[in-house]
């Protein structure tokens, strides 16, 4: 079964086959839900509740020229079996109410009319103390988990190798920048041609590579963060995978920093981490350096409000994080 828009017969026999629907239930609404980036995602909304179906194809929704693994959606199934025995990060984290291996379908609960934390790119940013506490202590809770059996979601951590740690350095990789701002591909050029830098990039993906000690989200960006009523759910863990704790802080403090948040903020956020755990913090700037850099460089471009002086001056000021 294929999810797609509009709602057809096969879906709707499919809901009905599933139990998902009663069987005087009426579909009222059935639509995407949000912007989801790796996958289908649709609301479901009939007179009597609503929920969401989440379905991984063989390529990046957003992207699908970009190849993925739609096995990918079996790791975000493990996550949140390895986190329900958790009571405040099943706080953080929509219920799973079933999962279709043969479809590559996951239902989970509506989290409602929500908003993810993309909006931090405007200007002025909005990002307070209770927002950056509330995403640590999600962190410092996830990194303690046992997750010695979870999957090593392997194919997933080699798509994201790619996007962070060798496409945008290449040459000639086909994307060009200054589609998304005049003058970017000049700038890009300069880190492109650093073999200095390159090669320390590239070690540093070896490092991704290999297996860590920590159950990790793998993607703890603002898209991932969602405000609800009563705090913020985190969502989309298909890249999670054990390895360095110090990779999710990184990237998250990579987000903020692109957001233009004051550096006291970031200051703040990486101190009620490092308060709980102790981090590497040369690797840490190491990671947070790459997310900057292959956000402003590669492909997984933002809706950044940054002029082109502000872009250069982040890529330079990544560049000496990693080196």
């Amino acid at each position: 079964m294929i999810l797609q828009e509009p709602l057809d017969k096969e879906q709707e026999d499919w809901l009905r086959k599933k139990r998902l629907l009663q069987p005087e239930e009426q579909i009222l609404a059935y639509g995407k839900a949000g912007e989801g980036n790796m996958n289908v995602v649709i609301r479901v909304k009939t007179n009597v509740k609503s929920f969401i179906l989440k379905q991984s194809r063989p390529y990046v929704n957003k992207y699908p020229q970009v190849p993925a693994p739609k096995e990918r959606i079996l790791t975000e199934k493990a996550f949140y079996q390895a986190i329900a025995h958790d009571q405040i990060l099943a706080m953080y984290s929509p219920t799973m109410i079933q999962f279709y291996a043969e479809s590559m379908v996951m239902v989970l609960d509506d989290l409602g009319n929500t908003a993810d934390f993309n909006q931090i790119y405007k200007e002025p940013p909005s990002f307070s103390f209770v927002d950056a506490g509330s995403l640590i202590s999600y962190l410092i809770r996830l990194h303690g988990i046992e997750a010695r059996d979870f999957p090593d979601n392997s194919a997933m951590k080699t798509l994201n190798h790619e996007h962070i740690f060798v496409y945008p350095y290449l040459e000639d990789n086909g994307f060009d920048l200054d589609q998304v701002q005049p003058g970017l591909q000049e700038i890009a050029v300069f880190f492109k041609k650093n073999q200095k830098l390159k090669y320390e990039i590239l070690a540093l993906g070896e490092r991704y590579l290999s297996k860590g000690n920590h159950l990790l989200h793998g993607d703890f960006y603002p898209g991932s963060w969602m405000k609800v009523s009563n705090g913020i759910k985190v969502i989309d863990t298909e890249f999670a995978f054990v390895g360095d704790r110090e990779f999710d802080l990184g990237v998250m403090l990579a987000h903020l920093k692109l957001a233009k948040i004051p550096q006291k903020m970031i200051d703040i956020t990486q101190n009620l981490y490092s308060e709980a755990n102790a981090i590497d913090t040369k690797l840490l700037r190491k990671y947070m350096g790459v997310e900057i850099l292959r956000r402003l460089i590669g492909l997984a471009q933002l809706p950044l409000h940054l002029s082109l002086g502000e872009k250069q001056s982040l890529c330079e000021e990544a560049s000496a994080m990693i080196l």
